[in-house]
């Protein structure tokens, strides 16, 4: 999956040379299957798909691609977030597509598909079609709408009942989520940013066929797939090859990662919590700016489950412990004397964070493992506030007449 940008003169240069002509039927086309290994960008970590068009008779040889984007699309980075930004087909040469990932390091394989030519052709005017200015252009979904998706769409149409797939009676048992955990688990920060922002919708198992948004799974797919019908049975693919193989990147680990850095946070919430229970202090900037910290995310994740197009970012029970409303949390501590609104909060906030780890291990929502010292720093300082509340109050006037 992977996200190029063509100027609209590039656009129209590879329109000019893709228009289909009268004489198309006459014509003899090669189709294949591109699959690209993932990178180490995230925008980059699943791979990518592509399709190959090699017109027998003239030599020309291109790449559709429906991985791209237009970064001049207006309120470019809005859309994005909102989840309506329109992603597009987009035509290259072969030639510049091995080259763009030979200078990614990303090895590329190709499947040659062994269509009839009635069928090639089928194929190369529906992506002539797609290509058309007022077709090109798709809401795109990471899960059911993409790259490698359009794909398997496309020559589900134009073979229709005489392609065969076979899945099997029972598919590996895998959420959406664990499908996602393969390619980004080497990428700490990118993982838990995933799961933070994704909801409980992507923890249902994936069938077979949902787990082929992911390229990989697509290659393996089109594998085993077959034609019948139009004579004795074939396999879709006539053969695979490697056309670039290069040594992908070494992803090297970091110790700055969500695992080290929340374990540090919460190591210092209980080394001050038991210092302020021993002397008697407070340390509530701490809570303050932790808390504050939390409701912050709280609202990333209200934005993006309420107000965007994601389908993947409903029913997030991150904000069990992310609670928007922590930030109230920040006024109340910061006042000279608290108020009784303040103890009751802090039990909510306390029973909240108890829901997140019911929810975890019910298995209702997967959280990120990191997030385990989190929520324990929210349940012993809410805890911690809520049972000294009264000490704290005594403690806040002795100061006050001093």
């Amino acid at each position: 999956m992977t996200h190029l940008h063509f100027k609209s003169g590039i656009i129209s240069l590879f329109l000019f040379f893709t228009l289909i002509t009268n004489e198309t039927a006459a014509q003899e086309y090669r189709v294949s299957l591109l699959t690209c290994d993932p990178g180490d960008e995230l925008y980059s970590a699943f791979g990518h798909n592509a399709v190959r068009v090699v017109d027998m008779s003239s030599g020309r040889d291109l790449v559709f691609n429906y991985g791209t984007f237009d970064f001049d699309t207006p309120n470019f980075y809005g859309k994005f977030a909102r989840g309506k930004l329109d992603y597009m087909l987009s035509v290259s040469t072969y030639e510049q597509f091995i080259l763009h990932y030979q200078y990614l390091q990303r090895s590329v394989r190709e499947q040659v598909l062994d269509l009839s030519q009635e069928q090639a052709v089928r194929a190369v005017q529906f992506l002539h079609e797609n290509y058309e200015p007022q077709n090109r252009y798709y809401r795109y979904d990471f899960f059911f709408d993409n790259c490698a998706t359009r794909i398997r769409d496309m020559i589900e149409m134009v073979l229709g009942d005489q392609l065969q797939w076979d899945e099997a009676e029972v598919s590996p048992d895998k959420s959406f989520r664990a499908l996602i955990d393969e390619y980004v688990y080497p990428m700490p920060w990118a993982d838990f940013g995933i799961d933070l922002a994704l909801g409980s919708v992507i923890d249902r198992t994936a069938n077979e066929r949902e787990q082929q948004f992911l390229p990989d799974y697509m290659e393996i797919a089109f594998a085993k797939a077959s034609i019948v019908g139009d004579g004795p049975s074939r396999p879709l693919v006539k053969s695979s090859s490697t056309v670039l193989e290069v040594e992908g990147p070494l992803i090297r680990g970091s110790l700055f990662n969500p695992y080290f850095l929340f374990w540090a946070i919460a190591i210092v919430g209980i080394i001050l919590t038991f210092v302020g229970y021993r002397q008697k202090r407070l340390y509530i900037g701490w809570d303050i700016v932790f808390f504050g910290l939390l409701g912050i995310v709280g609202w990333v994740i209200v934005f993006l489950w309420f107000f965007t197009d994601h389908s993947a970012t409903a029913y997030n029970w991150n904000i069990l412990w992310a609670f928007p409303f922590h930030l109230v949390l920040i006024y109340g501590l910061s006042q000279k004397y608290l108020d009784e609104w303040v103890k009751k909060y802090l039990l909510f906030a306390l029973i909240m964070a108890d829901a997140a780890v019911v929810f975890w291990i019910m298995g209702w929502q997967s959280f990120h493992p990191s997030l385990l010292p989190l929520l324990l720093i929210i349940i012993l300082r809410t805890n911690y506030l809520y049972y000294n509340f009264e000490k704290i109050k005594a403690l806040q006037q002795n100061l006050a007449r001093k």
